[in-house]
C-alpha cells in the first residue's frame, strides 16, 4: 500500500530510552527517518510525549509525584525543551516544524474541529511538520492516572484530523503479543488484526509504564478509532532500525491493524448522519471542479444560499438544476456565503473584513454522492 499522509506517535520510553531524560540520538533516528519521508513527498504529522520527563529531568526531580499541578509544572517547563530538540533536528534537515497544542475539548468542538483540521492541511500544505501534543498545562484530564488520558488516543483523533493513511505508534514493545514479552519468553508477536474484538482487547491488558501515561490497553483503544475511520495502524518498536522506513516501504513490522472501512466510506457515513443546516446552489463550473477534479468548492462558483446555517456546519451541494451532488461541512456561515458568493476568493477578506480560508467547502471536508 502506498501511504501519503503518515500521523507518527512517539511515546515516552522511545523518546527517553527508558531513561529519565530525553535521549537526543534516539530522537535523532527517528527526525532523520521522517526527514527521508518528507524528502519522498510524504506528509507527516509527529503526535509528541515526552513534556512531563523533560520537565522533571530539567528540573531534578526523581520522585514520581502523582498530584496534578505538579506534573503540569513538570509539562510546563518540559514543553519548550521537547519542542526545542524537534526544532534542531528537524533544522539540520532544512525542515520546519509548527508546535501544536491540542485538547480534548478543542476537537469536540464543532468549531475548533474545524479550526484544527484547517491549520494542520494548510501547514501540510506549506511542507511544515507539525509536532502535535496535549496542551497539558490547561487539559487536566489528558495528565490523570487513567487509561483515557494519553496521546495514543489524541494521535487517533489527530489521524482523523488530518485524514491520514496510516497511524504509527512507536513504543517500547515490537508490538501486540500473545502474552507480556518483558515477562514470558514464549510470548508471540501478533502480525496482523483484522478486527479488534474482544480477544485482540484481552490480550492488551492493562499495563502501564512508569513513565508513560498509557500502556497497550489505549494503543488497541487508539487502534479500534483509527481502524473505524478508514485508517491503517502500525504498533512497533520505535528502537528498531529505520522502523518508519520500512513501514512506509511496505514491510511488515510489528502488529498491523486493517482499515475496517474505507476512509470515504467513514467520511460519507458521518456527513450523511448529521441533517443539512442548509444547501449551496452552484454553477457547471464549480460541478465540474468537484465532480472530476477533486477540487474544493470556492466562493466564485455559488450561485444561491438557502438556510440558516453557521460554519461547521453540514451543507447540501446542488447542481444548477437542483440535484444534489455532495455534502459537506461549511467553512462559512449563510450570511457569509450570500456576501461572498460569485466572488474570487481573494475578495472574502475586502468583503467580509476577515476570512476563514480561499474555500466555502474544503475538498477534504466534502463528499460526492
Amino acid at each position: 500500500m502506498a501511504y501519503h499522509r503518515i500521523v507518527v506517535k512517539v511515546g515516552t520510553n522511545v523518546l527517553t530510552a527508558g531513561s529519565d531524560r530525553l535521549d537526543l540520538e534516539v530522537m535523532s533516528s527517528l527526525v532523520g527517518q521522517i526527514a527521508r519521508l518528507h524528502g519522498r513527498g510524504l506528509d507527516c504529522v509527529v503526535v509528541s510525549s515526552g513534556a512531563v520527563a523533560a520537565g522533571r529531568h530539567r528540573l531534578g526531580f526523581t520522585e514520581d509525584r502523582k498530584d496534578m499541578p505538579f506534573k503540569q509544572v513538570l509539562a510546563a517547563v518540559g514543553q519548550s525543551r521537547l519542542m526545542d530538540a524537534y526544532d534542531q533536528l528537524f533544522g539540520w534537515h532544512e525542515i520546519t516544524i509548527a508546535q501544536t497544542l491540542l485538547t480534548r475539548s478543542d476537537l469536540s468542538d464543532r468549531l475548533g474541529y474545524l479550526n484544527a483540521h484547517n491549520t494542520l492541511s494548510a501547514l501540510l500544505e506549506l511542507r511544515v511538520v507539525p509536532i502535535v501534543n496535549e496542551n497539558d498545562v490547561v487539559a487536566v484530564e489528558e495528565l490523570q492516572d487513567a487509561v483515557f488520558g494519553d496521546n495514543d488516543n489524541l494521535s487517533a483523533l489527530t489521524a482523523n484530523l488530518v485524514d491520514a493513511d496510516l497511524l504509527v505508534l512507536l513504543t517500547d514493545t515490537g508490538g501486540l503479543y500473545t502474552s507480556n514479552p518483558h515477562v514470558k519468553t514464549d510470548a508471540e508477536l501478533v502480525q496482523r488484526v483484522k478486527k479488534i474484538d474482544r480477544s485482540i482487547e484481552a490480550l492488551a491488558g492493562s499495563s502501564h509504564s512508569k513513565r508513560s501515561s498509557g500502556g497497550m490497553a489505549t494503543k488497541i483503544e487508539a487502534a479500534k478509532l483509527a481502524t473505524a475511520s478508514g485508517i491503517a495502524v502500525v504498533i512497533a518498536d520505535g528502537r528498531d532500525h529505520d522502523v518508519l522506513l520500512r513501514l512506509a516501504d511496505g514491510e511488515p513490522v510489528g502488529t498491523f491493524f486493517e482499515p475496517t472501512t474505507t476512509k470515504l466510506e467513514s467520511r460519507k457515513r458521518w456527513l450523511l448522519s448529521k441533517p443539512p443546516k442548509g444547501d449551496l446552489s452552484i454553477d457547471a463550473g464549480a460541478a465540474t471542479a468537484l465532480q472530476q477534479q477533486n477540487k474544493s468548492l470556492l466562493p466564485a462558483g455559488v450561485t444561491d444560499v438557502r438556510g440558516s446555517f453557521d460554519r461547521g456546519d453540514v451543507v447540501s451541494i446542488l447542481d444548477s438544476k437542483r440535484a444534489k451532488l455532495a455534502c459537506g461541512i461549511s467553512n462559512y456561515s449563510a450570511v457569509d456565503i450570500t456576501k461572498v458568493k460569485g466572488l474570487h476568493s481573494d475578495r472574502i477578506t475586502e468583503c467580509l473584513g476577515y476570512e476563514f480560508g480561499a474555500e466555502v467547502v474544503h475538498r477534504d471536508n466534502l463528499v460526492l454522492l
